[in-house]
């Protein structure tokens, strides 16, 4: 069976005010097309085609998206008469999307905690609906089977925002631009889960990254596959501008 793919598209994206007064997160566009599309099709190129979206914050944003989703990606021809509808020149994706009221003030452990019944006791993957990357899934789950435990996370080196200097007193001894060297790796999202993953989760202000994840590795339960490739999450204007310039250049690294 194939696993299905959840989002966590319900934050409030405070540090993107600019951004979110209007929208969700996940629906600011990068290239004219929402970072959750941008998500989404990562998963499809490796085959992956049922997707379940964690709604909180502006739902209705995300769920008017996908509702009119047929017709906008369609031409048109319509008969103002009848309010006869021909659609033509139609290129969709093969996508089920399930999109569900998970609460406007659930954390990320509670809104997982929501899905139960729709995950119906199955492994499934899990990511957030702001962070794009060019990670392997099919090599990413391959290494959840390998290792039999709970949880995978994929752990990625976060993109250094300043140059890193070395100093002798107050004498520059090197300067580097954006080092990637010695740091360390972070959660970068893209989890495979098996169902045990829910005896971990408890209600609503359940946060995932705190004591699920934290009991998940006590327990001896929690693996890491290591992505050194490409991986930026959108949490301010300053991020959203680097993945729009990333697009604009023809060939940005998540693209696929």
């Amino acid at each position: 069976m194939q696993l299905k793919i959840v989002i966590l598209c319900g934050g409030l994206g405070t540090r993107l005010s600019e951004e979110t007064t209007v929208r969700p997160k996940p629906m600011v566009e990068i290239g004219g097309k929402p970072l959750l599309w941008h998500i989404m099709n990562i998963y499809g190129f490796y085959g992956y085609k049922e997707f379940i979206i964690a709604l909180g914050y502006k739902g209705e944003v995300i769920k008017e998206y996908f509702l009119n989703h047929y017709h906008h990606q369609s031409d048109l021809t319509i008969d103002l008469k009848t309010g006869e509808v021909i659609t033509s020149n139609t290129n969709f994706k093969d996508w089920i999307v399930h999109l569900v009221d998970t609460g406007i003030y659930s954390m990320t452990g509670g809104r997982l905690d929501r899905l139960k019944r729709k995950l119906k006791g199955e492994c499934f993957m899990l990511t957030y609906g702001d962070g794009v990357s060019n990670v392997d899934i099919n090599k990413l789950v391959e290494f959840h089977k390998s290792h039999g435990k709970i949880a995978t996370v994929t752990a990625v080196r976060p993109t250094p925002r300043f140059g890193g200097l070395t100093l002798n007193g107050n004498q520059i001894i090197t300067f580097t631009e954006k080092p990637q060297t010695g740091e360390g790796r972070i959660n970068g999202g893209f989890f495979v889960f098996r169902p045990e993953v829910f005896e971990y989760l408890s209600g609503d202000n359940t946060i995932l990254e705190r004591e699920p994840l934290e009991n998940l590795a006590k327990d001896g339960q929690l693996m890491a596959f290591k992505h050194d490739g490409f991986w930026q999450c959108m949490d301010t204007l300053r991020d959203k501008q680097l993945l729009e310039e990333l697009w604009e250049s023809g060939n940005p690294p998540w693209k696929v």
